[in-house]
């Protein structure tokens, strides 16, 4: 996969900035919107090379640090949100939920044309 679509969701946050400044979209939004995301990232990223590194001796445990940290990240992305719009404005607090779904659902699209698919063993 090439760097460019691995890091679409970067360059979509990236071409956002200019589009809050011309439409006249609160700042705040998109700082808010970038501090989540790059979380979001970062820690996606390291649970990502800790699952890796179980592989396939630990199912049970792939798939907890897999999924929690997905909910765990659904939940810091929600909280933060709600926090921001209840402690500015409405305004903001929509401008940056927004981006996040616009940045979470292309993550997400490129996430399932990448994965590669599993191919089962060949029968003994």
């Amino acid at each position: 996969m090439t760097a460019l679509l691995r890091n679409l969701d970067l360059l979509l946050l990236g071409v956002a900035l200019p589009v809050f400044l011309v439409a006249g979209f609160p700042m705040l939004g998109w700082l808010t919107a970038a501090v989540i995301w790059i979380a979001w990232r970062a820690i996606g990223e390291w649970t990502d090379r800790k699952a890796r590194d179980i592989g396939t001796s630990n199912p049970g445990k792939f798939a907890g640090i897999a999924a929690g940290s997905m909910i765990g990240r659904g939940w810091m992305m929600g909280l933060i949100l709600i926090t921001v719009g209840l402690l500015t404005n409405d305004e903001t607090g929509l401008s940056a939920a927004l981006l996040c779904v616009v940045l979470f659902t292309s993550s997400f699209v490129v996430k399932l044309i990448s994965r590669p698919t599993h191919q089962a063993s060949p029968a003994s």
